[in-house]
């Protein structure tokens, strides 16, 4: 211990401690306690324990540390206070005894892995996943969540809370599953990862909290703590490819531009290069799966001068194996119309519109074959639907200028 700590000195010892590990924390008090509540509860208390111990004593060897060890007392104490389950108590001291009893002069083992798993189950629906692993992997605040989701603080707040009482009740253990189980539930944490940096990159965020940096933040963490899988790697390379493509994506009139249509010097050279080598990495495992076919597309549409429209279709058909959802059936049509086939095209689309009413780029998509086909009324009233339910000012924007740009028929 330092024998002198000042309070300017603590506070940024605990700045720095949340800034970098407080995710590390949570994760290794949820998985000892078996309660992310329990943890965060026992945490705090452990961050108002270090105010006054740190004040006397001094800063510890390993702040991280010494509030792991604290956080762990903290919380069995409050089991102790809250219920009669003492023999729980005195397990989590076996434990504690045994584990950490030296924990805050040893590096603590990262154990986000195994929290990001818990936050992203199959059992809580997309949305609580989405703001469960921002809250409690990223810290971010219930505040800046409900700002992405154009939410308030306290539905935002309501849906973390049951979120993890949902977890709490049907016993979810803070571990990595099983490999009979790892691909469903990998897919859980893979589409909640994606659904954030997607969430971000409509909102068009900029700065350090915004939610595609954090999503990428995410996938790399997620990559180094469980590396060689093929997936992940596909997951990875496709947000580093979208986003590199970032700068170049809305023009000076605050219209979206096309990747096709971008100004390619604005593009992140690094990033590209980057995503292609993860990329060819997974390809190179032998065990290609949707999202590797995904960040393929992606890379088709950025080589030059145009996308290979041909072989994006070829791959929107191997994904269709994986996936055969509406939603891939919509890209692959508008892919085909794009390869002169947009007659085929319409009457794909036109068979979707049942399930995908009320899904946006469903309009945009049906719009742009519709004019390509001539059918200039129709097309008009689906642009019309598709800038009503557009989510970005920069998406509405694009498609006011395509409306525009459709002849308007003369009075007879």
């Amino acid at each position: 211990m330092t024998k002198t700590a000042t309070p300017i000195a603590i506070n940024k010892a605990i700045e720095d401690v949340l800034r970098h590990d407080r995710g590390r924390l949570i994760a290794g008090l949820s998985t000892r306690l078996g309660d992310l509540q329990l943890a965060e509860d026992a945490l705090q208390d452990a961050l108002i324990s270090a105010m006054a111990h740190w004040g006397r004593a001094g800063l510890p060897h390993s702040p991280i540390g010494w509030l792991m060890k604290v956080g762990l007392n903290k919380g069995i104490d409050r089991i102790r206070k809250g219920q009669s389950e003492t023999r729980k108590a005195d397990d989590l001291m076996v434990v504690h005894a045994t584990h950490t009893e030296r924990l805050d002069d040893e590096p603590i083992s990262d154990e986000r892995l195994r929290l990001i798993f818990a936050c992203c189950h199959p059992l809580l629906e997309e949305k609580s996943r989405v703001t469960l692993t921002l809250r409690t992997v990223c810290h971010l605040t219930t505040r800046e969540i409900a700002a992405a989701f154009l939410d308030n603080d306290v539905a935002i707040g309501q849906r973390i809370s049951r979120a993890k009482a949902r977890l709490k009740e049907v016993g979810v253990n803070f571990e990595i599953p099983d490999q009979e189980v790892w691909p469903a539930r990998l897919d859980a944490v893979l589409s909640t990862l994606y659904l954030i940096y997607t969430v971000g990159y409509i909102n068009e965020d900029e700065g350090d909290r915004d939610l595609a940096l954090e999503a990428i933040f995410l996938l790399r963490l997620l990559d180094r703590l469980r590396p060689d899988d093929p997936e992940i790697e596909g997951a990875l390379a496709l947000v580093l490819l979208t986003e590199a493509r970032r700068k170049a994506r809305i023009g000076t009139d605050g219209a979206t531009i096309p990747p096709e249509a971008q100004d390619r010097d604005l593009w992140d050279a690094h990033m590209i290069r980057e995503g292609q080598e993860i990329l060819a990495q997974a390809l190179e495992r032998g065990r290609p799966g949707p999202y590797q076919i995904k960040a393929a597309v992606a890379d088709c549409h950025m080589s030059g001068p145009k996308p290979d429209w041909q072989q994006i279709s070829l791959l929107y058909g191997s994904l269709w194996a994986h996936e055969p959802t509406s939603v891939v059936a919509l890209n692959w049509a508008v892919v085909m119309a794009e390869l002169g086939e947009a007659d085929l095209a319409l009457r794909k689309i036109e068979a979707l519109e049942s399930d995908l009413r009320d899904f946006q780029p469903f309009y945009a998509a049906y719009a742009k074959v519709l004019e390509q086909t001539g059918r200039t009324d129709e097309a008009r009233a689906a642009y019309q639907k598709a800038i009503d339910l557009a989510q970005s000012p920069s998406g509405q924007k694009f498609l006011e200028n395509r409306l525009r740009k459709i002849e308007v028929p003369l009075d007879l």
